[in-house]
């Protein structure tokens, strides 16, 4: 296991999520795969993946993991080479002051062999969601070590399910699972995650919930229902609760491509290239920082971070 911490703090960096889960810990290693053709290969340096999602208005985590390879030469097989990915990690970086480095990292001691991601994206502030695609899902909160939950998975009122790709927290401390929202026909739209009694259910949406359908992002504080929906005709974003519009932010059309998907990250909203934080019901320009690739970040003033 790799940890490293600087004067940040972990007390920092946790945002306590409410969301109570039985499970066990399935982080592992690759002693099975050694036992049967012998020495894993892994590759240094780590590789550097993207963003997962944003802690607060100056922290952003970041994926790594390490390549490795293996002979599968024996008595009975000579069949060449495998290879994977493993040690998957999390990396803290501070976006809005240049710093010599990440400020918390975290790794795993695994070969992932069995197609299983610990990194597809990220649930709250503090927390890492993953899975095998199918009834099988990781929950890595920053400083403790993963746990997976497998679930029994059934539909309600609707037929053809869609990949898990967004999971946001939900009503009555549950989970979603962003789906095509407007889809037609007998098409699953979303689906919650129950994690006390570990149940996944594909779900239509009722009359209640109905208005989602035209969200581009979904999520839900305490009661009540948030969305964030992109306005091609002004290349604005707008900020609804409960099917009411509380706030927007527009952009020019030069702009128009950036803003595109709008979606909750934690506490924060990452639009496109862009990076707002939300107090009181309402999108705020400070920070204001353009999010670009390779771990660089423009703030308002013009500063460039980059890692």
């Amino acid at each position: 296991m790799e940890n490293k911490m600087n004067r940040f703090g972990l007390k920092r960096l946790l945002a306590v999520l409410a969301v109570a889960f039985a499970c066990v810990s399935m982080w592992g290693c690759g002693d099975d795969l050694e036992r049967k053709w012998g020495p894993i290969e892994w590759s240094s340096p780590r590789t550097v993946g993207g963003v997962i999602g944003f802690i607060d208005d100056s922290l952003v985590i970041v994926s790594d993991w390490r390549h490795w390879s293996q002979e599968q030469d024996g008595f009975v097989y000579d069949g060449g080479t495998i290879s994977g990915i493993g040690h998957q990690g999390l990396r803290v970086y501070n976006y809005r002051v240049q710093e010599e480095g990440p400020c918390w990292t975290d790794s795993l001691d695994n070969a992932n062999t069995n197609g299983f991601t610990y990194l597809v994206g990220q649930l709250s502030d503090s927390i890492v969601w993953g899975g095998n695609g199918n009834n099988s899902f990781s929950f890595w909160k920053l400083g403790q070590k993963p746990v997976v939950m497998n679930v029994t998975v059934s539909k309600d009122g609707c037929n053809a399910t869609f990949k898990h790709e967004k999971m946001r927290t939900w009503l009555n401390g549950k989970i979603l699972l962003k789906g095509p929202l407007g889809a037609g026909g007998d098409s699953c739209q979303y689906a919650v995650l129950d994690t006390i009694v570990k149940t996944l259910t594909f779900k239509r949406l009722d009359a209640n919930l109905k208005w989602i359908e035209k969200c581009d992002d979904v999520r839900a504080w305490g009661d009540d229902v948030y969305c964030l929906m992109r306005k091609k005709n002004n290349w604005s974003v707008l900020l609804s609760v409960g099917n009411i519009v509380v706030d927007s932010i527009e952009f020019d059309e030069n702009r128009k491509y950036a803003v595109y998907p709008a979606l909750f990250a934690g506490s924060m909203l990452h639009m496109g290239d862009y990076v707002c934080s939300i107090a009181n019901d309402k999108i705020m320009r400070n920070p204001y920082v353009k999010s670009l690739s390779d771990l660089m970040f423009v703030n308002a003033d013009g500063s460039v971070v980059k890692y």
